[in-house]
This record gives structure tokens, sequence and C-alpha cells, in this order.
């Protein structure tokens, strides 16, 4: 069972759920420490005080901030613990909002709320069933490793979850980063969908999401354990430079098709094309009271939107 990170109560208004706070997720990578290579001696960091050259105890270490270079206010846990806070011991929800609302760039690492003790487990269920039911995720503000953070409450199967999220300041600006102006094609950006439909799944399980670096790292310390050569690693696929942007999508397109057992079929961009001119060339062989009375049944979609 995982070890509780934090212990305290959800503040719903003024209705209070006790729980306690999980991590919601696990660290399989494999682990490297620090040796000496000559003698393969561990190396560990050593704690020093500045001002006395000595290594000191962890019972010795505390927390304080530099005012300046001569003066440094310490603090303390309990301090830290007692701050004054309304969100010091509670998880306060503040508002209730859709999900797609939030940016997914806000949403950092997840932890499971429990909740603490038989009292807590009916109105942890009516919170639980009250974010299912109104499809809207609670936005709340906590306060963790002396500072006040904002986060996000949302149902997994049968359990409420918080996410840490970033502080609307946290997030820098993009627009730095953007590429200059160009312009994009109906044609490219329909091999563009095009390809995403062939890579489309309904869910993220299976071997292509597996960790195939963890995996090849097992085999590579089992090999140096039993003292085997190394497995050979694949020639990595060189990238070549994209010259012409739809003859990329074909071929992707194509690929995509292949690896899921289907007829590449290489007009397959062209096709949307294919059917506009063959609806506009149907449009001209109707009489006139024809055409004009699909027009008008085409212009009633946009007047009520």
């Amino acid at each position: 069972m995982p070890r509780t990170i934090w212990s305290g109560a959800i503040s719903f208004g003024l209705v209070m759920v006790p729980c306690r706070v999980q991590s919601a997720t696990e660290n399989h990578s494999i682990q490297f420490h620090q040796y000496h290579l000559e003698d393969m001696g561990r190396i560990r960091t050593r704690k020093v005080c500045e001002v006395e050259d000595r290594e000191v105890s962890s019972a010795e270490i505390g927390k304080g901030y530099e005012l300046t270079k001569t003066q440094v206010i310490p603090i303390s846990d309990q301090e830290l613990s007692d701050l004054p806070l309304p969100t010091a011991k509670a998880i306060e929800i503040e508002a209730f909002v859709p999900l797609d609302s939030v940016d997914p760039i806000r949403i950092a690492e997840g932890y499971y709320l429990a909740p603490d003790g038989q009292v807590a487990a009916k109105p942890y269920k009516l919170l639980r069933q009250a974010l299912e039911r109104s499809s809207r995720v609670a936005v709340a503000k906590y306060a963790w490793s002396g500072r006040e953070r904002l986060g996000l409450l949302r149902v997994r199967e049968e359990t409420i979850v918080l996410h840490a999220m970033r502080w609307p300041d946290e997030i820098r600006d993009p627009s730095e980063l953007l590429p200059p102006p160009v312009e994009v094609t109906e044609d490219e950006l329909e091999g563009a969908l095009a390809l995403m439909e062939m890579m489309s799944r309904d869910d993220l399980e299976g071997d292509d999401f597996k960790d195939r670096y963890t995996e090849a790292m097992a085999k590579i310390l089992e090999s140096k354990r039993q003292d085997k050569p190394l497995p050979e690693a694949p020639e990595p696929e060189k990238p070549g430079k994209v010259l012409d942007l739809m003859a990329a999508l074909t071929e992707s397109v194509q690929k995509a098709k292949a690896s899921r057992g289907e007829d590449a079929d290489v007009h397959e961009l062209a096709k949307p094309k294919k059917k506009t001119a063959q609806k506009k060339a149907t449009a001209k062989e109707q009489p006139a009271k024809k055409t004009a009375a699909k027009k008008t049944g085409a212009r009633k979609p946009r007047r009520s939107a």
C-alpha cells in the first residue's frame, strides 16, 4: 500500500471530507548510482557546513531564506505547517469547470485521495458522484511543502484524483517559438487528416505503448551479468529531407496502411478533391430551377447558425 503523503480534508462549501493523499503513479525505470571506476567504490554526496568545514547530520540541517549574503532567516517545518492559510490543512475547492477548459500544459503529477476513516465515506462518495454526474472537474487550492498550490480534482473509476496544477504565470509564452508565416494548401491538410485517420485508435494499450528503453536496459544488464555479448542496436532510420510534403504524406499513409495489413492506395489523398469536382459537375448539369432550390436549402443552416 502506498504511503500517505499528506492528510487533511477536502473542503466543499460547508462539507468536509477527511482524506489521505497517496501517490497515484510508480516509477519502474532502472536506477543507477555513481561509482569510482577504478575500484567500483560507491560515490556518495556528503553535506558539509561551509562555516565549520565539517560534515553535518540530517538532524542538524534546517531550512532558511537568504535575505542577504550575511543574513539568513531560519524557518522550521512546524512553522511551515502552521502557515496562516485556510489551505494549510484542507484542499479548498474554489470552482467547478469543464475539463476541456483547462489547458493540459497546466496539469502536473497525480495523487489518489482516499477517504480517511468511516466518517469520510459518505461525503467522499457524495463528492465523487456529483463530479461524475456534472461532467466537471473541481479546481482547488492547497498548501504543501512551503507553498500554496493550485489543484484539479477529477474522478478515475471509484476514486477522486488530485492533479497538481501550475499557476498561470508559471506557463511561458510560446509566441517567440513560432515559425515564420507559411501557407498550407487544402490538399496538404487533407493529407495530414488522412494520415491521422490511419493512425487513430481507441486506447493506449498494447505493445506500441510499452517502455522499450527499460526492456532494452534490462537486456544489457543481464548480458553483462552473464558476461555475454551485448545485444546489437538496430540501425536507426535517418530522417530524409522533406522536399515534397504531399509525397511524404502519401508515403506515410501507405506505410500506416501496410502496418495495419491493409492494401496501400497510392491515390488515397486525391479522393477528397475528386469528390468535390464530381459534385460541381453534377450541379452544372441540373436545370436552373433545381439548382436554385438547392442553393436556397443550403443557406438555411447558415441562417440558423
